[in-house]
């Protein structure tokens, strides 16, 4: 036996036994001398034969050399096909996968190992092609440490040993194409880790799913869609300017509403464009923010611990189907918000951990990469290979399905490394720091990414500590945000509004103490799920009292917080006065609104939407403090506070609240103008569900200076009721 025999021997040994490094080396065309030999690995065919690919003529039969394993010449030097015949008098005729040369270009490879490949859903992962006039399937997956990669799936009955895999050393990315595949294709890489595991893992870079809880990549070329949007995405960027007004509504897709009927309980895209968009409209919110819509395992992650970065939920439809409820939000005036997460990811084993048999994607050491409060895994922002994965799954998201801003998941997470960490469970930065200067650098990047290729787009953080610069520009040393979400406000106006009435005199600057920072960034106003689930209770349900003080205290906080500086968030259900928490498993109840105290609640926020975007008082100096003045913010005793809104080319608002349950009559607050003051909005008004107790229309400022004002007017608070007053004629 020749040495060459030898290696071959030793070559089909390794493919047998599903171990083969280098499969190009043993299988496809190979010369021998003058003689054109060809090798193929078909387990459990009976015979293998050539054809020319030009005429389908016989050109030469194979020998079984080992099991599985043909070898021969072909009889004339041409593009061949295989012919496979297989128990049962089957015949299959393919092309070889191993005659096709590399899917990926050496500039592909150099920019994602560089962390500069913004198109990685559109070049790596699994992309339908034509080489060589040949049709199928281009696959390619990052796994630089793996002993073994190979694509498996229906086509090759998930064996590991039949399609694997040539390793591009430059950049760790295996590749293969397989000819005669398509879109609609099930599939994952299998992959024999360094460590010793075979472990079947999804494609990161799937663009379609199977729909849970099934767990492989489905091929799928990037969505071909009509977008009739143009105009929507032409003055976008005016809609998210600081001194427009921004509502949202937060929406958990898969509880929002169910289906009617068996089968498929959560409403698919069709569904939610058919009933959530005219919904959202009706009630006057600029946006909708989805709860994570990428691909996750685990419902009850409510898509926090997502796995597939560039993959709509199969939960809810094809890429198709999403990019559609984009387009019909657009065509209704709304913006999409999506919730990312480019913090964590679950520990799931076809996911992402351990992903070639070492630390991948994540830190090696738990003290970085392990997530305590929620056993998931922290990325590894410091790779270039794993922050520019991120960078591209934003990217994809924004452009190609035209969403108008990513509200950033867990920031806080990322920017501290002792976040919630004891001493010695974490590791400091290269300067003894607890920053983490490599996040930093991440979230830096994403934000002046999406402000150069997709104009427009926001980005919004959940950031729960003081880190400075968040909204603030790169260019001034910031983060780059657009908004931060001010969990302060939420914090501590949930505190004080909690409280009971009785107690409330005690703690009246819990209320008014967000306005020490309300300028300290741009801010969006959140009421989130978060606030509503964990043994929370409702919103509803954390106001004190019996029913009607709930409905009362509930209806003035509302009214105080579309009032407030800073733009509107507010979680599903919320406006409904959900009596229970919020639960995923179940749809919002919308039985409630048979009752007419819960309608009420709904058609206050209704209107509180329309009255924030029409007046600009309300939104147009959200963000700067010239917008607000306090008229009186220390009147303990009684529980009331006053301010003034204005800005833009809209008259003024002076909005008051009495925070106990007993009116105040003939209470005088100055105004900056004197003349008329039309009650606009009253909380307890009738319509709402209150008692109607307010001022009748118009107020007229015609007493002397107080609260640092020239005028002043008596006026009548309802008991836990807010009033918005617009000033409508100055008499000096």
């Amino acid at each position: 036996m020749t040495a060459f025999d030898e290696m071959l021997g030793s070559a089909a040994s390794a493919l047998l036994e599903g171990r083969l490094h280098d499969p190009f080396s043993l299988l496809g065309p190979h010369r021998s001398g003058d003689t054109l030999v060809v090798r193929t690995f078909q387990p459990g065919a009976e015979a293998v034969s050539l054809l020319a690919r030009d005429t389908g003529e016989p050109i030469g039969a194979l020998d079984e050399v080992a099991p599985g394993v043909f070898t021969g010449s072909p009889s004339r030097d041409t593009a061949y096909l295989l012919r496979i015949s297989w128990p049962g008098g089957v015949e299959q005729e393919t092309e070889d996968p191993y005659a096709f040369g590399t899917v990926l270009g050496d500039l592909d490879l150099h920019l994602f190992a560089e962390g500069r490949h913004l198109e990685l859903a559109r070049v790596f992962g699994a992309q339908p092609r034509v080489l060589d006039d040949v049709p199928g399937v281009a696959f390619s997956v990052w796994a630089p440490n793996a002993r073994r990669v190979s694509v498996v799936g229906d086509f090759n009955n998930w064996d590991g040993r039949r399609h694997p895999m040539r390793l591009r050393h430059s950049a760790g990315v295996w590749e293969l194409f397989v000819p005669r595949l398509g879109p609609g294709t099930r599939y994952k890489f299998e992959v024999a880790g360094a460590d010793g595991s075979i472990v079947q893992k999804a494609d990161p870079c799937a663009r379609q799913t199977e729909p849970p809880p099934a767990t492989g990549s489905v091929v799928a070329p990037p969505p071909d869609y009509r977008w009739t949007d143009e105009d929507w995405m032409e003055e976008r960027a005016r809609r998210h300017a600081p001194d427009a007004p921004i509502s949202v509504y937060e929406v958990h897709a898969g509880s929002w509403m169910l289906a009617d009927g068996e089968g498929q309980r959560t409403l698919d895209w069709a569904g939610l464009t058919d009933k959530l968009i005219p919904y959202v409209a009706d009630m006057g919110f600029t946006h909708v923010e989805l709860l994570p819509i990428m691909e996750h395992p685990f419902g009850g992650s409510w898509g926090y611990q997502p796995l597939s970065q560039f993959a709509p939920s199969a939960r809810f439809g094809r890429p198709e189907d999403f990019a559609g409820f984009v387009d019909a939000c657009h065509r209704a005036g709304i913006g999409v918000i999506l919730d990312w997460v480019p913090a964590h990811f679950p520990t799931d084993a076809h996911g992402l951990a351990r992903f070639d048999g070492t630390h991948l994607y994540e830190h090696a050491d738990p003290r970085e990469g392990f997530h305590q409060d929620w056993n998931t895994l922290i990325y590894n922002l410091g790779r270039r290979e794993v922050s520019g994965f991120l960078l591209a799954s934003a990217v994809w998201w924004l452009e190609t399905f035209h969403v108008d801003g990513l509200r950033v998941d867990a920031v806080a997470s990322m920017l501290y490394r002792d976040y919630s960490r004891n001493a010695g469970e974490w590791v400091p930065n290269v300067h003894g720091g607890r920053e983490n200067l490599e996040s930093v650098d991440f979230l830096k990047a994403m934000n002046g990414i999406v402000a150069d290729r997709c104009p427009g787009a926001v980005t919004i953080a959940e950031e729960s500590t003081a880190w400075p610069g968040v909204t603030a520009p790169l260019a001034d040393g910031g983060l780059g945000f657009g908004y931060k979400w001010n969990m302060g406000w939420m914090h501590d106006t949930l505190t004080y509004i909690e409280r009971d009435p009785v107690h409330r005199r005690w703690h009246h600057g819990e209320l008014s103490f967000p306005m020490v920072y309300a300028y300290s960034e741009k801010y969006l106003l959140p009421i989130s799920h978060d606030e509503v689930v964990h043994g929370k209770g409702s919103l509803w349900n954390k106001m004190p009292g019996d029913r009607w003080r709930k409905f009362a205290n509930l209806r003035a906080y509302l009214a105080f917080m579309w009032t407030h500086p800073g733009k509107k968030l507010l979680f599903m259900g919320c406006e409904l006065a959900m009596e229970q928490e919020w639960n995923h498993d179940e749809s919002l109840p919308w039985g409630l609104l048979d009752s007419p105290e819960h309608a009420a609640v709904q058609r206050l926020v209704r209107d509180l939407n329309r009255l924030y975007a029409a007046e600009p008082a309300l939104h147009a100096r959200d963000c700067e403090p010239g917008g607000f003045r306090w008229l009186t913010a220390d009147d303990a005793e009684n529980s009331v506070y006053a301010f003034v809104r204005s800005g833009g080319d809209g008259a003024p608002l002076a909005v008051a609240l009495n925070l106990t349950p007993e009116p105040q009559r003939d209470y005088r607050i100055g105004l900056p103008h004197g003349g008329a003051w039309r009650e606009v909005l009253n909380s307890d008004a009738a319509h709402y569900g209150g008692a109607n107790i307010g001022n009748g229309g118009v107020v007229t400022a015609d007493g002397g200076g107080m609260h640092d004002q020239p005028h002043s007017a008596a006026i009548t608070l309802p008991p836990l009721g807010a009033i918005l007053l617009r000033h409508e004629g100055a008499t000096a």
